[in-house]
């Protein structure tokens, strides 16, 4: 009796944790397990979603950081240590342990394992949704390659997920990285899923499409100086007819005019009052004038605050003087001097500033596109490259293709639309300036000067500043930093970041570093 009672009791304890076990057995909430999960559209959808929200988070260290390399800005701010970071940037006297560089060189890595995820987790063959994320995907894997390799050189290659014993991966080669470029793109562009805009006046479009990536393998080839072919890629988005210069040139990068005909990609924000901070942008004040160092009115059209952190330099301003003179259509609607927001906007100094007499205009911050009136809160898009970029680019293929007429008449476009004087036949130089000052502050520039061997414009860079007096006048002041500047042989490439480096034991640094 008593081993009937055991053996009864024992099968009431199983039947009882089985039952529990059931009730138990329900799914962990936050844990995604990659070789079930995308299965359905909305999985797909959310993944490739992943990878616009990345690239949107590129605009504070990859914008900022282009910027201050060039010889197109100041780095500006209260007064010279106001962010020494940005200053060590635009002085190049940064090392590996600079943050904006190892931040922008993480975020790229970030995109591709998105972007990998995607490659390596989802079907094609469950449908088009599927399909188009594919294509997607390898349009922005070869969106970050193209950063990494005409900015650090050899960065290492990562193609596919990585396994715990794989994670020491040595720096890629030319061909490695180019090719994957290229395989990437053309399989994205021949698939038949990247969308396309059904007209230049298509605002709806806000995928990247099959003309970003032929604009993007026509720069790809571009830097390989392969002329030909990358000419045949810009001629490709042209041909399209599905975009145009955008006729007001102060108006390109408002707000209302979202993917206007001219936009090729652009990451989207939606301006929504109840939820405002979905539009944070710290970007948007480090650049802004320095407003607290300004008298303005109060019915002044622009955001009040801001920490002045992209100043443009006299060299860009000359330069515009040179194509268009001193009253061109596009140098009013891209800088603005002192004397011309005293005049057209009631603004003064109160405090001396860093820089040269001249003022961000066509990337203004206006307070009507603040949030709820939020000063960290921003509405416009975030542009990564238009039309523009794309005729220039175009322009210079040709040119070194042989074919000057259709470079003169790319050129001559831009032109046109900036109310400046054509040409009758183009020169490199021609080009070089024209996107200098067409594109400035758009973070082309910096990869520009490097492909075109140009770094010593910034070679004295870190040896002194300007200090902008309320009178108007210049002061310079020395830095007396004799290790600043530009030095060929080193910064031809950015420094892999010392955790990199230190992580990582198969990845050489880049010299000088």
């Amino acid at each position: 009796m008593n081993k009937a009672f055991i053996i009864l009791a024992a099968a009431a304890c199983t039947a009882a944790a089985v039952s529990c076990s059931n009730q138990l057995d329900i799914p962990q909430h936050g844990v995604l397990d990659y070789n079930t999960y995308y299965q359905t559209d909305d999985q797909i959808t959310s993944a490739n979603i992943a990878m616009y929200l990345e690239v949107r988070g590129w605009e504070y260290n990859v914008k900022l950081c282009k910027a201050m390399l060039t010889d197109d800005f100041w780095a500006g701010g209260s007064m010279r240590g106001d962010n020494t970071d940005l200053e060590h940037l635009n002085e190049f006297t940064f090392d590996a342990e600079q943050d904006y560089v190892e931040n922008m060189f993480t975020t790229y890595y970030t995109l591709i394992y998105k972007a990998n995820v995607i490659l390596g987790h989802v079907d094609p063959e469950l449908g088009d949704v599927a399909k188009r994320a594919i294509a997607e995907a390898k349009v922005f894997r070869a969106f970050a390659y193209f950063d990494l390799k005409t900015m650090w050189g050899n960065p290492p290659l990562v193609d596919h997920e990585l396994a715990p014993s794989e994670y020491n991966v040595p720096n890629g080669t030319d061909e490695e990285l180019w090719g994957l470029m290229e395989k990437d793109l053309t399989e994205a562009i021949s698939s038949g899923y990247l969308v396309e805009k059904t007209g230049a006046d298509d605002a709806s479009t806000w995928r990247v499409t099959k003309q970003f990536a032929q604009a993007l393998l026509g720069k790809v080839y571009l830097w390989q100086d392969k002329y030909s072919e990358a000419a045949a890629q810009f001629d490709a988005v042209v041909g399209s007819g599905k975009y145009r210069l955008f006729e007001d040139y102060g108006g390109l990068f408002r707000s209302e005019n979202k993917h206007n005909c001219e936009s090729i990609f652009e990451n989207n924000r939606i301006h929504d009052d109840n939820d405002s901070f979905q539009n944070f942008s710290m970007y948007a004040l480090m650049t802004n004038w320095r407003m607290d160092k300004m008298n303005w009115p109060a019915d002044t059209p622009m955001m009040n605050t801001g920490w002045g952190f992209r100043v443009p330099t006299k060299s860009l301003y000359d330069d515009f003087v040179a194509v268009e003179g001193a009253d061109g259509y596009r140098l009013n609607n891209s800088l603005k001097t002192l004397d011309q927001l005293n005049s057209e906007l009631g603004i003064t100094l109160k405090a001396p500033i860093i820089g040269e007499g001249y003022f961000m205009w066509k990337l203004r911050i206006l307070a009507s596109e603040r949030g709820m009136g939020n000063d960290f809160v921003y509405a416009a898009n975030t542009v990564w490259m238009r039309y523009a970029e794309v005729l220039l680019c175009g322009a210079e293929a040709h040119f070194k293709a042989g074919n000057t007429a259709k470079a003169t008449d790319y050129l001559n476009q831009i032109r046109r639309r900036a109310k400046a004087p054509e040409v009758g036949s183009a020169t490199l130089d021609d080009i070089k300036r024209e996107k200098r000052i067409e594109l400035f502050g758009e973070s082309v520039r910096f990869q520009d000067l490097l492909r075109w061997g140009e770094g010593s414009r910034m070679a004295d860079n870190g040896k002194q500043y300007p200090q902008l007096e309320v009178n108007g006048q210049v002061t310079w002041v020395n830095c007396n930093n004799s290790v600043s500047g530009f030095k060929a042989g080193k910064h031809d490439h950015l420094p892999y970041p010392a955790t990199e480096i230190r992580l990582n034991s198969e990845i050489r640094q880049n010299a000088g570093y």
